[in-house]
């Protein structure tokens, strides 16, 4: 998408930025404690070394030190240097049978020390803690006035998350905000060489030995360890920058410090400023550095025609395809110094600009821009290309209104009523105040036409008032003799007065208006950007692009986007659904060739609409069709450059959400072969598994039925008989989950009495509960329920089958039952681990299985799923929680007590 110019206001070199002073103040704020931030490529490169030595030297120094958490994880050189320090106790957060050690902020902060070394920023508390990150904990210990030293791995920065997932294939869950390093005080990088990295690695000194071996084969290889390593330095260099920017703004330096390097090319209404741009991208990827494409709006641009205009507009949306920043900047007659004062601020030490092929007599009499920057430009290098003719090829025009407004009589004859007024005004105050204040008089009226009504009505106005002056005011009067010479001097004088201030006030109401223009434009952007970022889907974008460029353009709107081969049209403002032939045409042109065509166009006039392409940086998106009435061109140029903008932002919002929906795809191809992938796990081993055993269960009574005793024959059908049960229950959940998946799920509602329901699936699970204690609480007191007594029955089998897979033998499995409002509640608790509080939600997905001690329990993961199916197809929910009084889950039915079955139960027949 080309955005629109960045407009930078202009600027006294020698005062400072207001921004980089706010900036300035933050960081040196007394109430806020300061942030220091030990930046590494990978593990073990020694930033938790590092951070100890240096609070070490703090501690040596005076400073009040305190050890708010560190990981040593084992290496012995650094568990060495904590003793010395005072270490703040870590606060214990029971978590699942195990106890988890994380800082203690309110003793850290009780403690209030002069600084806080705190490791690991990134790192994800434990449930029930303040806050759930530590970088958190270490904002409000900041914000408390305690300095902060703190670790943090280059993978754990949110923006470079999926680079470093792109070189390592490992996508890192805990990050941190950008904003984290930006408001850090001190960035200090822990720099080590990939080969001493890897030895360290083979050492023992990053991890034990088979994880190391692992980590070798995976994430340390030498390339990842480069890469990593260089994406720290340049995430330090930003900041580094940026500080520089800030401290040159904030102290009114002039630049540019040859710190780093930055290009800025000049644009103008030239053909060959594209190929200005060009060479500055060249350039910029040669030096590394960022590149700006700068246009200076100043009296002269503003008296462009609009072919020139257009030319300008079209070398900026170039600039921004290309990667770099496009800034507008205003400025006075003396274009040179514009782009020195914003170069300096900005820091950038290579300006490129074209050649110039003025005659010398014109750069005699108006300046040469070359020129003045190259006397004056001091330690910035200077670029003068001669830079690239216009391609040869045919470029494609489009017909716009002609921007010449016709001669109008009425603001001169406005302009010469007013200086009749003047001069009647000044008649009757001159015997009063003189002749000297008389002059004035017509003067400010001269003013007054000219902010009202411009140039051409102010000079006749001076015209007009220089006669009156003269004829009236100086002797002799009523005639156009001047009889002295100091009389002559005055009438000159007067006019040549007037005539300047009719032209400042003049250019002053064409700026205004220009402002005005301006300001309209960016409010319709900023309100279509806006309206575009509410939408979700394709149709919604499609149609705000419509309604909005209709609004804005006050055309007729319809687009059009590629579909089997053709394009097609998709939405219209007014809604549009056909095309004639010849618009057809023009659009299919239009969009294979990403020219305009139609109405206005050079291609296809004699179609009834004019077509634009929409592009982006990959090609071409689709096309706008335009329509108005009247046979004349559709756009006025300044609306051509606004559609231009419009179609840009519509094609951005286009391809973004194809790529959400492409993501969604492939999301869906990926859950869909995890599905496959799970099925088959559940085919080839929990149906084979009761298989095996019916099998062989049966082979024993058919080979060996003679030699058995009755109890061993008893034993092996009843484990034919159990694990046929297991089998059907298998197969039962994945029919239907299929059914469900299908919306071929339709309960049967009729009045059904829970705890009969209960009673029927605990007799059929009487094999799999005959190691747990069931502990029933079902009042019979319960009001009766619309239920389908067959789906009802299989969520209970299901619950109740999940319970005892994750309850140890022994254990108590209670079914509860109560009313609760309009609502019965029936509740499934065991007394198993419970469920890690981060996946309580994740039991409910197909072929999820929680995992206990590195095993997953038999079972298909479908039961759950399924269950919650059925209940909410009778109108009811299910949800997963792990138990408060205990260590234990507990899943909750909560079924609605209708209007009819409430009535019932109150008044019983």
């Amino acid at each position: 998408m080309s955005r629109p110019p960045k407009k930078v206001p202009p600027r006294d070199p020698d005062r400072p930025w207001p921004d980089a002073l706010l900036e300035a103040a933050r960081r040196e704020e007394g109430r806020r404690g300061r942030l220091k931030i030990f930046l590494g490529a990978a593990p073990g490169v020694g930033k938790t070394y590092e951070m100890l030595t240096v609070g070490r030297a703090r501690l040596r120094a005076g400073t009040d030190v305190v050890v708010g958490l560190v990981e040593a994880h084992g290496r012995a050189e650094t568990e060495a240097l904590v003793a010395g320090f005072e270490v703040v106790a870590r606060r214990a957060v029971p978590y699942h049978r195990t106890v988890l050690k994380e800082l203690d902020l309110d003793a850290l902060l009780a403690r209030r020390p002069g600084l806080a070394l705190v490791d690991e920023l990134a790192h994800t508390n434990a449930p029930g803690s303040r806050h759930p990150k530590r970088y958190q904990d270490v904002e409000e210990l900041l914000d408390a006035g305690i300095d902060v030293y703190t670790t943090l791995n280059i993978q754990h920065v949110e923006s470079l998350n999926d680079v470093v997932a792109q070189i390592t294939r490992i996508r890192v869950r805990e990050t941190v905000p950008d904003g984290i390093l930006d408001r850090a005080n001190d960035i200090e990088v822990i720099d080590l060489n990939p080969d001493d990295l890897i030895q360290r690695l083979k050492d023992g000194k990053v991890y034990v030995k088979a994880n190391a071996e692992r980590a070798l084969r995976h994430y340390f290889s030498r390339g990842n360890l480069t890469a990593l390593r260089e994406l720290a330095l340049r995430r330090t260099a930003d900041r580094v920058d940026d500080e520089l920017l800030n401290h040159m703004r904030a102290n009114a330096i002039a630049g540019p410090w040859g710190a780093g390097e930055r290009v800025l090319v000049c644009v103008s209404e030239d053909p060959r400023s594209a190929g200005l741009v060009r060479h500055a991208r060249r350039l910029a990827d040669r030096l590394h550095a960022p590149w700006t494409a700068l246009t200076v709006e100043g009296p002269r641009s503003l008296a462009l025609d609009e072919a020139a205009r257009d030319r300008i507009a079209d070398t900026l949306r170039l600039a921004d395809r290309l990667g770099g920043e496009t800034v507008t900047l205003p400025g006075g007659r003396r274009i040179a110094d514009s782009i020195l004062a914003h170069a300096r601020s900005a820091n950038v030490n290579h300006i490129i600009l074209g050649k110039s092929d003025r005659s010398p007599l014109f750069e005699l009499l108006n300046g040469s821009v070359v020129h003045d920057l190259v006397r004056r430009s001091g330690t910035i290098s200077i670029h003068v290309i001669a830079g690239e003719a216009a391609a040869p090829v045919p470029v494609t025009t489009v017909a716009t209104e002609p921007t010449k407004r016709p001669f109008e009589f009425v603001p001169y004859g406005v302009g010469l009523l007013a200086t009749a007024a003047s001069l009647a005004l000044a008649l009757v105050v001159e015997p009063y105040l003189g002749v000297e204040n008389a002059d004035l008089i017509l003067l400010t009226a001269i003013v007054a036409v000219a902010v009202r009504f411009g140039l051409g009505p102010s000079l006749a106005a001076v015209v007009a008032a220089s006669l009156s002056y003269n004829f009236f005011f100086l002797p002799p009067v009523y005639t156009l003799t001047i009889a002295d010479p100091t009389n002559i001097a005055a009438f000159l004088l007067f006019t040549v007065v007037a005539v300047v201030v009719s032209n400042l006030a003049s250019r002053s109401r064409r700026d205004a208006l220009v402002s005005q223009g301006r300001a309209r434009a960016t409010e319709r952007l900023y309100g279509f950007s806006r309206t575009l970022a509410g939408c979700g889907t394709l149709d919604d974008v499609l149609w705000a692009t419509s309604a909005q460029v209709a609004a804005i353009l006050k055309v007729r709107v319809v687009i059009l986007l590629p579909q089997d081969g053709a394009v097609t049209v998709r939405a219209g403002f007014p809604p549009e659904d056909t095309l004639d032939a010849a618009d057809l045409g023009a659009a299919t042109w239009a969009f294979d060739n990403e020219r305009p065509a139609g109405r206005g166009a050079d291609t296809l006039p004699g179609a009834r609409r004019l077509f634009l392409p929409m592009r982006t940086g990959r090609g071409g998106i689709g096309v706008i069709g335009l329509d108005a009435d009247g046979g004349g061109p559709i756009l006025s140029p300044e609306g051509r450059r606004l559609f231009d903008a419009l179609a840009d932002m519509a094609a951005l919002a286009i391809e973004r959400v194809r790529l959400v929906e492409s993501l969604d795809r492939a999301e869906r191809a990926a859950e869909t072969d995890r599905l496959r992938h799970a099925l088959l796990t559940s085919i080839s081993h929990d149906l084979r598994t009761p298989l095996a055993s019916v099998l062989g269960a049966a082979t024993t009574l058919r080979d060996l039925d003679d030699a058995l005793p009755r109890d061993a024959k008893a034993d092996l059908l009843e484990t034919i008989i159990a694990e046929s049960e297991r089998l059907n229950r298998f197969i039962v959940n994945l029919l239907d989950m299929t059914r469900l998946e299908a919306g071929a799920v339709a309960a049967s509602l009729t009045q059904q009495d829970l705890g009969e329901l209960v009673d029927t699936a605990l007799r059929r699970l009487g094999l799999t509960l005959a190691g747990h204690r069931v502990m029933l609480d079902v009042p019979a007191a319960l009001p009766a329920l619309r239920l389908d007594p067959v789906l009802f029955e299989q969520v209970m089998v299901n619950l109740l089958d999940n319970a005892a897979k994750y309850a140890p033998e022994g254990s108590a499995i209670t079914v509860a039952g109560s009313v609760e409002g309009e609502r019965v509640r029936l509740q499934i608790l065991d007394e198993g681990d419970g469920m890690p509080e981060a996946e309580v939600e994740r039991v409910f997905d197909k072929f999820y299985r929680v995992r206990k001690s590195d095993s997953v329990r038999a079972g298909t993961g479908l039961g759950l799923a399924i269950a919650r199916g059925f209940v909410e197809a009778m109108g009811g929910t299910l949800t997963a929680a792990n138990r408060r009084d205990r260590l234990g889950a507990a899943f909750t039915i909560l079924l609605p007590v209708l209007p009819s079955d409430r009535a019932k139960d109150d008044h019983p027949a």
